[in-house]
């Protein structure tokens, strides 16, 4: 088990920090259309897409359909954690291939987990304040091409080898050069650890299944469900907002890759930890999977929606950013959520659906018992008593990262859409979004359903 300080670990600010007013509501902010691509898992080499091509598949049927044109937009809002070395801005380079013209401004956001729900949180603050009436924000992420870095040695000899003037310089150079210099630094491995407290995402998962003492088998079983529901929603048609997608070889995508549909809990009990060996419990199939994929949503305010009489699918009515202990950061949504009921005034059961992103089967359900642990919810989050039990039969209905996988930057704004379309498809009303995110912070974000 990667070792926590106790201390650390049962101390809070929660409950001594101030409580916070309500936040202005302004504006209200209307979600019209979305798309996201096929979330498509990493195959030990890159994939066909950057992340810039994966943003402009999603955005282009999107946009097509619309009865305005790209540059009628205010301003476009990306999510991205790895953007390549390419695509400096990676929002601009995806809106000027969208066609949105070079009047329309566009920004790169970055909230690591939840880069793409920062997105649309940025986006839906402008149209509330009245700065901005129709905005593209979304997220993407081609984590098959995250980079392999050269060492800072390495780099130093290079500025040497290319100071060299003469003949003679660059043999003295070159004789200083050491094989261990040439030895790389995987970067995706890099950002999937916490350079404060000295853990991989993954022992923080271990550090939540110790704390709440959810055992392997109750992991690997909430992995395999994840198979099974993807398999049915994929089967019943219910993931409408995927776009089909073409790479340069003439090669379709259509579908989630990384859907195992023989995946039970009895194999997954098969394979060994990954990240605390040998006596963990967090192993690659009950962890989130290194994918690529993009996610867009068109936001409106009430004034772009009368004047291009666009359909209405949600209104982002309230969001939230919270910050606890990096080495439990997978407990963020717990966090991040609880404010939202109390603003709202709402109970557990006001919610019909939730979306708590899969970065860990372990995470997701760390979350619903800390919402049950009146201890936790006292000491951690300030509350006087916990909101209760997240009915599972409510939560992810149709998969979530475990199965169809979890590319950092746009996962934030796939499960906002998904959630929106899950509304719609069992007329309810409410539903709440969040992701834990890495550093130790949680998002949220609340969505209605209008006329119901």
């Amino acid at each position: 088990m990667a070792e926590i300080d106790k201390k650390t670990a049962i101390k809070t600010t929660a409950s001594k920090r101030p409580s916070r007013a309500k936040k202005a509501s302004g504006r209200p902010v209307f979600v019209v259309d979305g798309a996201r691509t096929p979330f498509l898992k990493a195959a030990g080499k890159p994939g066909p897409f950057l992340a810039s091509d994966l943003a402009v598949a999603a955005g282009r049927p999107l946009l097509a359909r619309q009865p305005f044109s790209p540059d009628a937009f205010d301003e476009v809002v990306l999510g991205c954690v790895m953007p390549g070395p390419d695509e400096a801005n990676i929002a601009r380079v995806a809106a000027l291939r969208l066609g949105c013209g070079k009047q329309v401004p566009a920004y790169t956001v970055q909230r690591n987990c939840a880069s793409g729900m920062q997105a649309l949180d940025s986006a839906a603050q402008n149209i509330a304040l009245g700065r901005s009436d129709l905005v593209l924000a979304g997220g993407t992420e081609a984590m098959s091409h995250a980079p392999v870095l050269l060492g800072e040695a390495m780099v130093t000899w290079l500025g040497a080898w290319m100071g060299a003037r003469t003949a003679g310089a660059r043999v003295k150079v070159l004789a200083q050069l050491r094989p261990a210099y040439l030895k790389p630094i995987i970067g995706l491995l890099r950002g999937l650890s916490d350079p404060i407290v000295g853990l991989s995402m993954g022992q923080t998962a271990e550090n939540i299944a110790h704390r709440f003492n959810i055992s392997r088998k109750t992991m690997d079983a909430f992995a395999a469900q994840s198979h099974v529901r993807l398999a049915r929603a994929q089967d019943e048609g219910y993931l409408s907002e995927m776009e089909v997608i073409y790479d340069t070889k003439g090669n379709f995508y259509d579908a989630d890759t990384g859907l195992r549909l023989d995946s039970t809990a009895e194999k997954l009990a098969k394979l060994r930890p990954v990240f605390d060996r040998p006596f963990g419990k967090v192993t690659a199939g009950n962890s989130a999977q290194i994918t690529d994929g993009a996610a867009w949503l068109i936001l409106a305010s009430e004034d772009a929606v009368n004047k291009y009489n666009l359909p209405v699918m949600g209104r982002i009515v309230d969001s939230e950013w919270a910050g606890l202990e990096p080495a439990q950061m997978g407990l963020g949504p717990a966090h991040a959520m609880a404010p939202i009921l109390k603003r709202q005034k709402l109970k557990i059961e006001d919610i019909d659906y939730w979306e708590i992103n899969e970065a860990f089967a372990t995470q997701v359900l760390g979350c619903v018992e800390a919402w049950k642990d009146k201890d936790y919810c006292k000491q951690e989050l300030g509350l006087s008593k916990p909101p209760g039990e997240i009915d599972q039969a409510r939560l992810n209905v149709d998969g979530g990262g475990v199965s169809i996988g979890h590319p950092v930057g746009a996962s934030g704004a796939r499960i906002v859409l998904h959630l929106l379309h899950v509304l719609e498809r069992n007329k309810a009303r409410r539903g709440m979004a969040s992701l834990c995110i890495g550093g130790g912070q949680g998002g949220a974000m609340m969505l209605e359903r209008e006329g119901e």
